[in-house]
């Protein structure tokens, strides 16, 4: 099973009238995620920095399977699932880490781009290859 790329707690001040982690805090925690995950696919600060490359969402789908209450435990795996030239497609899954349970799971689109022109650009033969590496199914959910 592939590491956590994201863990963390649901401090009280994220949670909203209701009482559970409020929307804009899980898209906060999956974007953390998404970045441990570009990270083990070669897209390090350091590369995005000095190749004047970025990444960025075009496409997020998330869906909602179970409440998170202040004081839980949330653990984050995600899965690569499609890599082509200039994007790639994956999942992350969010779960309650004391109960196992999937509590949302977020399906993205990236983009590679080129800052400077602000278009998509490839990726390179480096990251393309660890990329295919970490392709993966995700867990049923």
């Amino acid at each position: 099973m592939q590491e956590a790329t994201y863990r963390g707690t649901v401090y009280p001040w994220q949670c909203d009238h209701v009482g559970h982690m409020n929307i804009m805090w899980y898209v906060g925690k999956f974007d953390e995620a998404n970045w441990n995950l570009f990270a083990r696919l070669g897209l390090t600060p350091s590369y995005l920095r000095s190749s004047g490359r970025g990444m960025a969402a075009v496409q997020q789908n998330i869906t909602y399977r179970r409440e998170l209450l202040a004081g839980d435990i949330v653990e984050i795996r995600s899965h690569l699932l499609e890599v082509r030239d200039k994007s790639i497609r994956f999942r992350h899954d969010m779960t309650n880490a004391e109960t196992g349970e999937i509590a949302a799971f977020c399906d993205i689109t990236g983009v590679h781009m080129d800052r400077s022109q602000r278009k998509s650009a490839p990726f390179t033969d480096a990251i393309r290859a660890v990329a295919l590496q970490h392709l993966a199914e995700p867990a049923e959910a």
